[in-house]
């Protein structure tokens, strides 16, 4: 029998099919800083607030979108905007029709196979805690 992300498009996905695409890497979580002059976005290596950086995980991920303002959630609606996922993300693949990696906890049935990948924010994200918003230029990432 094939696997529910093998014939679905994201729009057909129940909520916890959808909810469970997301690999636990945390680079969404990632802040992000815009260059007014070209519109380019670019990800720090600052993670939101309410990153737990150990786990990869939000803290309050009910409550994300009232307690942090930048917070943005993934829909059908905004997934092709959205050109800072990296392109490990299981949301973006799909989007685009590709099949998700190996360690993607799906199919691994491992969630620290992400980190094991060395595919998450785990190993080098800071929290916005401890930075100055005007640093943040200083932790762009390519």
């Amino acid at each position: 029998m094939a696997n529910f992300w093998e014939v679905k498009t994201l729009a057909q996905m129940s909520t916890d099919e959808w909810e469970s695409l997301c690999d636990g890497c945390g680079l969404c979580c990632l802040v992000k800083i815009e260059d007014e002059d070209s519109g380019r976005v670019y990800n720090t290596s600052v993670s939101c607030k309410q990153l737990d950086i150990e786990s990869c995980r939000c803290r309050d991920y009910e409550n994300r979108l009232n307690d942090v303002p930048m917070c943005t959630k993934l829909t059908l609606e905004n997934i092709a905007q959205l050109h800072w996922l990296p392109e490990s993300c299981a949301y973006k693949r799909i989007y685009e029709n590709k099949t998700l990696p190996s360690w993607h906890p799906l199919i691994s049935k491992d969630n620290n196979a992400v980190h094991q990948a060395g595919v998450s924010a785990k190993w080098f994200a800071v929290s916005e805690e401890y930075v100055h918003p005007e640093q943040l230029v200083d932790f762009v990432i390519e």
